[in-house]
């Protein structure tokens, strides 16, 4: 009688290794897809922003009105999010996981709890960065928001920081310094008043809000959404980002439409449309662009966010700013701007090193997960051969 022969170790070793290719694969094409998300939004959203600002005569208004409309364009941030509700059902369900201690422990409460702080942190900064970008500008915003961010993603994430992330870092930095975007809501020189208290004040709530969010919304991924019922203990999947965006943008346009009742500011929104050179057609569409692309960026950053960290989210926003740049300069005619010179070159380059150093750092964590795979595999079957 023939013994029973069970599956070849050399097997079930090939077979595991393949899995973990594949799923590498997998994560490898998300991230990138994420990072064009994050390009793609980035770009129209500045672009939009410049058209809006350009066209609503803001520069030659009186002071007063220049600093107007804020809640606006932080009810435009977070409103578009229904045209992802559809994406959401679309995308397959992950196995729920039966397990007792999800059921005896259900995170609901948790979950609302953490939709409802995120939601109100994107209000704040939605608002607020709204209001820095006319008093300060563009520039000086990001560069504060990514230090902040290295320090929530170290005490509240508790990341470890090596020599290629810190690297990372400090290109980011200072390619963002020698090249942010050209804004036209910039405030012009003689309003002397802009770089005072008032304006530093609104230039570090919006950025501590924004990295605060970063590392929660990472924070919640990994202890709350990870741990549901619904999608099982630590799976990362696509519907989670989709699900938290839906539910914290909802959070967000709630807080943003009684902030501009409140404010009367919807009033000025008639005014908006007449004094908008293109016409009201031309008012009606930047908006809705405006609203599209805030989505689309969106979705890319709390993609990152799942997939790699919120500090890397964070890297990728900023870097694309010397592309941003170009783009909002070849598409508007802003005085004493260089074009493409040694600045913008150089701001380029430090992003494609950011970039590069954290990709490789990147490419060096998946590839010691390799290793470590087969050398788990190798000891389980010398052990199974000397048995």
């Amino acid at each position: 009688m023939e013994e029973f022969q069970g599956p070849e170790p050399g097997r079930h070793n090939t077979s595991k290794i393949r899995s973990l290719e594949l799923k590498q694969r997998k994560w490898w094409i998300s991230v990138f897809f994420c990072s064009f998300l994050i390009l793609t939004g980035d770009s129209l959203v500045m672009l939009l922003l410049n058209f809006y600002y350009v066209q609503n005569n803001r520069s030659e208004n009186d002071q007063d009105q220049q600093y107007r409309g804020t809640w606006t364009q932080a009810l435009i941030q977070n409103v578009a999010f229904p045209i992802l509700i559809p994406l959401f059902f679309i995308l397959p369900k992950p196995e729920p996981v039966s397990d007792q201690t999800n059921t005896r422990h259900p995170p609901f409460l948790r979950v609302i709890l953490l939709y409802l702080s995120l939601g109100v942190l994107v209000s704040v900064y939605s608002k607020l960065y709204a209001l820095a970008r006319l008093y300060v500008g563009w520039g000086v915003l990001v560069s504060a928001q990514l230090i902040l961010t290295s320090l929530f993603s170290a005490f509240i994430n508790r990341l470890k920081f090596n020599r290629w992330i810190i690297i990372s870092i400090l290109f980011t930095l200072a390619a963002d310094f020698f090249c942010a975007p050209a804004f036209s809501g910039t405030p012009t020189e003689d309003e002397s008043y802009t770089y005072g208290i008032k304006a530093w004040l609104i230039l570090i709530f919006p950025t501590l809000a924004f990295s605060l969010s970063l590392s929660l919304t990472q924070l919640g991924f990994e202890k709350v959404l990870a741990k549901t019922k619904r999608y099982g203990n630590n799976k990362k999947v696509f519907r989670m980002v989709l699900e938290m965006q839906i539910f914290v943008s909802f959070v967000a346009t709630l807080i943003c439409l009684v902030g501009m009742f409140a404010s009367g500011e919807f009033k000025e929104l008639k005014g908006d449309s007449e004094r908008f050179k293109k016409g009201r057609t031309y008012y009606s569409l930047s908006l809705v662009g405006l609203a599209l692309s805030w989505q689309v960026w969106s979705v890319g950053v709390l993609g990152l966010v799942l997939l790699v960290s919120g500090l890397f989210a964070d890297v990728v926003h900023m870097c694309a700013s010397p592309v941003v740049s170009l783009l909002v300069v070849l598409a508007f005619d802003f005085k004493d701007d260089d074009g493409f010179g040694w600045q913008r070159r150089g701001a380029l380059l430090g992003s494609v090193l950011a970039l590069a150093c954290y990709f490789y750092y990147l490419h060096k964590t998946k590839k010691k997960e390799m290793a470590e795979l087969n050398k788990r595999e190798n000891n389980n079957n010398n052990n199974s051969e000397e048995a």
